[in-house]
């Protein structure tokens, strides 16, 4: 004790023994309540990867439990060396998910290593569990017998989608710096190599550093699931990733020579920042090998599984200039990704009924925008180029994509007539009275030919396109049986443009009007069929439609055909601030296309009833 005085006060510091140090201490001798343990997933300079046919009769991993403090990184290289004779340093081993499931009843926890780099030759060190080691190409492993379940789960991992059916499991990705990892047979660089040249001699890729990105992306690594021929076909092929439910295919890696078309009319520039919608990995890569060095991707999709999956493909293949992030493509890029002044350019990669004002308010001015558009049911990768707020069309090219998801999903009015034998989908968003329609298709059926021929591989997508944007009351008719005595001309599952009146309808077809040994010997005539009181004066404006895209619009070469002056503008623009032209209204845009030779006073919207279809003129 301590007396201390203080101007006249007096206080006492009292002093005992020290406290006892802060120790941890066990309990009594645990029992196990879960397995642990660390897979190593290895590949080889051709990008296969390592599993060991087990005396269980499966193939595994390399990999085991941990031993005393040991962590699990260093856990997979020792057993990796154990186990194959292959040395890997620790510091080459990165931990990218702890996955969670059960095994009879006890909690299992693994932690995937993903290994980036060995030494030393694969043996066979302990016969009495393994037959064999071999390294496995990753699109085999859907039909490759027997995987034990941790190991399939690993692989997933590392390769979402590459093992199908998959038991439920829990898994925790980490977030941990990975460098990517090299490896591709000789097969897949000489296809690349074949498949950009496919592309650019098909005039997809004319510059060259889309022809470079072309011969450098490795695009098979984005598309583990499927074989090297069909990762690199060079012809009109997309690679599905994803279904829903109802098998629809809801992901993609879309066609090279697609992919190239739309990053050219980009019009990217070196150190580009470009925003991308519907990831998917590859066309992200594309497009930050085409910027370069000082470039930048943010690539969204709404997905989890696909963002995961492109998260995985980015680390293993990718330049590290790529950013994919979870969110709704139709809200943009997330605030603190958009750089200032808006993103360079961008790029939408699945069928879009609308147009996001978010897509137009984060890009430049004088920025472009590339996106598949529908128009009457029709898609059209358009290139836009923003001018205050309104969206100028500069090029167009036919295509398809899969469809939207999330604030842009839209459910196409789809109307059923003869007991599902045919319907009538109304692609612009409001259906038409059809009451009589059934009445009317059983009694007689007027036709009308256009007088516009054809010859086999005659491309008719712009009269698809036009027909679409100019005539109200469009719509299309689909054949989900065989034609009959009324409705001929369409075949089975397919459909036909088609417009709707009171009681009535007509649908445009082609029918063969000359015959031959070889197909340019044939020839095929656009002919109007239509039902109803108002039939005729319906084929009449069908067949004028035809017409008029005959002497305007076509051309003798496909790629030579005629494109509208289209315009996009904010959905609360007035009608007197409309151009001249044909107005479709979509809900977060107004479209206005001006064709040639089609005089439209402004504006005339394209009407979705067809009260007064007869009484407009074409």
């Amino acid at each position: 004790m301590e007396r201390l005085d203080a101007d006249g006060l007096a206080f006492l510091v009292l002093r005992g023994p020290c406290h006892v140090d802060t120790r941890a201490v066990e309990k009594r001798p645990t029992t196990g309540h879960a397995l642990t343990g660390a897979l190593a997933v290895v590949t080889d300079s051709a990008g296969r990867v390592l599993l060991g046919r087990s005396r269980r009769g499966m193939l595994e991993l390399p990999g085991g439990k941990t031993t005393g403090p040991e962590d699990f990184a260093s856990a997979a290289v020792r057993e990796l060396a154990e186990e194959t004779g292959l040395v890997a340093n620790p510091a080459d081993a990165h931990v990218v998910t702890m996955l969670v499931d059960d095994s009879h009843g006890v909690p299992r926890l693994t932690a995937v290593v993903r290994i980036t780099a060995w030494t030393g030759t694969l043996t066979n060190p302990e016969p009495d569990k393994f037959d064999r080691w071999e390294f496995f190409d990753l699109h085999a492993l859907a039909c490759a017998g027997d995987v034990f379940v941790p190991a399939a789960l690993a692989i997933d991992a590392v390769w979402p989608g590459i093992i199908p059916g998959l038991p439920l499991a829990t898994s925790y990705p980490i977030a941990a710096a990975q460098p990517p990892v090299p490896g591709e047979p000789a097969e897949a660089a000489r296809l690349r190599a074949a498949m950009t040249q496919t592309v650019i001699d098909g005039g997809w890729a004319p510059s060259a550093p889309v022809q470079e990105a072309l011969r450098t992306v490795p695009r098979h690594r984005f598309a583990p699931e499927v074989n090297f021929l069909a990762a690199y076909d060079g012809g009109d092929r997309a690679v599905i990733t994803r279904y829903d439910e109802t098998g629809t295919a809801i992901s993609s890696v879309s066609a090279a020579w697609l992919q190239a078309d739309m990053i050219e009319h980009l019009g990217l520039k070196p150190g580009a920042v470009v925003f991308e919608a519907g990831s998917g990995g590859y066309n992200a890569e594309l497009i930050a090998h085409v910027t370069g060095p000082g470039g930048r991707v943010v690539t969204v999709d709404i997905d989890p599984w696909v963002v995961r999956r492109t998260r995985r493909f980015l680390t293993e293949a990718g330049s590290g200039r790529v950013t994919a992030v979870e969110a709704d493509a139709a809200l943009g890029a997330p605030a603190p990704l958009v750089p200032r002044g808006g993103f360079d350019a961008s790029m939408i990669t699945y069928n879009c009924w609308d147009i996001a004002p978010a897509w137009r308010e984060q890009l430049t001015e004088g920025g472009r925008l590339v996106l598949p558009l529908e128009m009457g049911g029709y898609t059209r990768a358009v290139t836009f180029e923003r001018r205050g707020q309104v969206l100028h069309a500069l090029h167009f090219t036919y295509c398809g994509f899969v469809r939207d998801q999330g604030q842009q999903a839209r459910t196409i009015p789809v109307l059923s007539l003869l007991d599902g034998g045919l319907t009538l989908r109304f692609e612009h968003g409001a259906a038409a009275d059809t009451t009589g329609l059934e009445e009317a298709l059983r009694g007689p059926r007027h036709e009308v030919p256009t007088g516009v021929t054809m010859g086999a591989n005659a491309y008719f997508g712009s009269l698809q396109l036009y027909a679409a944007t100019t005539l109200a009351g469009f719509c299309r008719l689909a054949a989900h049986q065989e034609p009959d005595e009324g409705v001929t001309g369409i075949a089975k599952d397919r459909d036909a443009p088609a417009i709707v009146g009171d009681a009535s309808f007509a649908y445009l077809i082609h029918v063969k009007t000359k015959d031959g040994d070889s197909p340019q010997d044939k020839k095929w005539e656009w002919t109007v069929h239509a039902f109803g009181e108002q039939g005729p004066a319906l084929a009449e404006r069908l067949a004028d439609t035809v017409r008029a895209w005959d002497r305007h619009i076509r051309a003798e070469a496909n790629d030579q055909h005629a494109d509208p002056v289209l315009t996009v503008h904010p959905a609360g623009t007035p009608d007197h601030a409309l151009p001249a032209g044909d107005v479709l209204d979509k809900d977060l845009c107004r479209l206005v296309f001006r064709w040639p030779g089609r005089d439209v006073p402004p504006p005339r919207p394209v009407e979705h009833s067809g009260a007064d279809i007869v009484t407009k003129g074409v």
